[in-house]
């Protein structure tokens, strides 16, 4: 927009500084042709009142030799009897002359020059005063005023680019300031607000977009509350019926009650995680892997020593960013080690492995036991509905899971993502 204003205000003064400087740059060289003719008419005029007092032609000839030479015109007498006094530089047989002869005053502007002929009628006959101007006699001072108005041409398209600059700039600053704001949004900025300035319409349009931030954060707001809500109402059953189970006096009964129990509530915390992943992850977010992955291995050593279990962790330098939001990404880890808690016997061991490939970064979960596989649409009490989680978490920024067997027994998940620069 600021460039398009800029070049509208060029184009709009262009057109009127050259409407404008042509007509006068015509005008000034119609008055110095016209200055230099009226000299010439005017010591023309004055030659022949000489000529008519003055007799002697000698005496004719000094005062006409006598003129001021430095004027512009040139002025010469062709006197009745014949006779050429002064600058008079064509043959009495010339048109223009005879023409004069003939009584005819007139006045000739051609490329040779300018030439004012005036007959003077004597007692002896007709004269013939003939003043000449030079081209450049004609032309004397265009050169200098045509460079005075082109200066004040280009002085007014100066003057016009430096306004149209500023106004560009007036319009378009807020704006791209409003186009700031929603990029900030956009990457999750939610406190991000627009200043309401500039054009009307522009400050309608940044109330606009803080008004939509502020109605995002609402809604975000109440969709967290929902989510907690959720979890609240799920969990409270569940903790009521692990309550009963333990309750229950056969053994064998209430161990695999305790286990039904325990799917359960692993299923509810995963549908809640999930439930949670719209409010942080519809807005680009990123997060250190090696910090998040860090922080996991140590929030689960501590149940894998109560449960006797070896674990091993291998990370790589850090940082190394990814286009997860930290929280999301913490998830993904804990549903892969919680499937190897929740589907592997004690004490067997897991290990964590985090390295960078390229561009890539590959988080390698392996374990002693042999978590199973999802097999089909049923996947209940199975690592099914967790992976799909880590799945989808992995693919909304370009990565991949897979799940095989572990080299020398077990089993291995395997996170690709996509490094970004951090």
């Amino acid at each position: 927009m600021r460039r398009r204003i800029f070049w509208l205000v060029i184009a709009t003064t262009s057109v009127v500084v050259v409407s404008f400087v042509v007509p006068l740059c015509l005008l000034v060289r119609t008055i110095a042709q016209d200055r230099a003719m009226a000299a010439a008419d005017q010591e023309a005029r004055s030659v022949a009142i000489l000529v008519t007092r003055i007799r002697d032609e000698q005496q004719l000839t000094e005062v006409v030799q006598g003129l001021d030479p430095r004027g512009v015109a040139q002025t010469g007498v062709l006197t009745a009897g014949g006779s050429l006094v002064g600058p008079f530089d064509v043959p009495a047989t010339d048109a223009e002359v005879r023409r004069a002869v003939r009584g005819q005053a007139f006045t000739v502007v051609d490329d040779a020059g300018g030439r004012v002929l005036l007959p003077v009628v004597t007692s002896n006959g007709t004269a013939v005063v003939r003043t000449s101007v030079a081209t450049e006699d004609l032309r004397r001072g265009v050169a200098a005023a045509w460079l005075g108005l082109i200066g004040l041409g280009a002085a007014l398209l100066a003057i016009a680019a430096t306004v149209a600059s500023r106004i560009g700039r007036r319009i378009s600053e807020p704006l791209l300031d409003v186009a700031g704001v929603a990029h900030r949004l956009r990457e999750g900025d939610l406190a991000a607000r627009a200043d309401v300035r500039g054009t009307e319409e522009t400050e309608e349009l940044a109330r606009a977009l803080n008004g939509l931030a502020e109605r995002t954060t609402e809604l975000l707001v109440e969709e967290r509350l929902a989510v907690a809500d959720l979890s609240h109402r799920l969990r409270t059953p569940v903790t009521a019926l692990r309550l009963d189970a333990e309750a229950v006096p056969d053994p064998g009964l209430a161990s695999r009650l305790q286990e039904h129990i325990g799917v359960l509530q692993r299923t509810i915390d995963a549908i809640v995680r999930e439930a949670r992943r719209p409010v942080r992850t519809d807005l680009p977010a990123r997060a250190d892997a090696v910090a998040t992955v860090r922080e996991r291995a140590g929030h689960w050593q501590a149940l894998a020593d109560d449960q006797g279990r070896t674990t091993r962790v291998s990370l790589d330098d850090g940082p190394l960013m990814v286009a997860l939001a930290q929280e999301d990404l913490a998830d993904l880890v804990d549903v892969l080690v919680d499937n190897v808690f929740a589907h592997t016997a004690e004490p067997s061991g897991f290990a964590i492995r985090l390295e960078r490939r390229g561009t890539e970064l590959r988080l390698l979960v392996d374990d002693e036991g042999g978590t199973p596989l999802p097999r089909g649409e049923d996947r209940t009490g199975t690592t099914g509905l967790g992976l799909d989680i880590a799945r989808r978490t992995a693919e909304s920024c370009g990565g991949r899971v897979t799940l095989g067997p572990r080299p020398g027994g077990g089993t291995r998940v395997e996170v690709v993502l996509p490094l970004v620069q951090g």
